[in-house]
């Protein structure tokens, strides 16, 4: 269990609608977070409304790495494939198989993804539709 679990949410439940949704996600991402902590990654900001993921799969060859982006998540999956036994004297780089998994914002969209040097770059982009953008409303004073 997480620290913020133990904590009553309701003061912000009333004030603002649809936040409970978004408590539940960052509860359920911070429950399921806590179990593994394979692959590391690091979180980016890039510029303004672009961020990029890098995560270390070194080890992990061409097919061996699935990016998905399925109902506001993105799921990153690694599987090695063997290729024949190999008598391992000492393993130290591993290349176990592995799920993560992240909230993507509203509007935010995956770019692209590129293994270089062992790291996997996933770049992310923000972009707001003009319907979703502020706008101003004119004001019409009557008499």
């Amino acid at each position: 269990m997480t620290k913020i679990t133990s904590y009553d949410l309701t003061p912000f439940y009333r004030n603002s609608v649809g936040i409970d949704r978004l408590f539940d996600r960052i509860v359920g991402q911070l429950d399921h977070s806590a179990n593994t902590n394979y692959p590391p990654y690091n979180i980016v900001r890039t510029g303004e409304e672009t961020h990029e993921i890098e995560v270390a799969v070194a080890g992990f060859g061409q097919g061996d790495i699935d990016v998905q982006e399925h109902d506001g998540q993105l799921i990153i999956t690694g599987e090695r494939k063997e290729e024949g036994q190999r008598d391992y004297q000492h393993q130290g780089i591993s290349a176990r198989r592995f799920v993560r998994t992240f909230a993507l914002a509203e509007y935010v969209e995956v770019k692209d993804a590129v293994v270089r040097n062992g790291i996997l770059t996933v770049r992310l982009e923000r972009n707001l539709p003009d319907t979703a953008k502020p706008k101003s409303i004119a004001i019409t004073y009557q008499g």
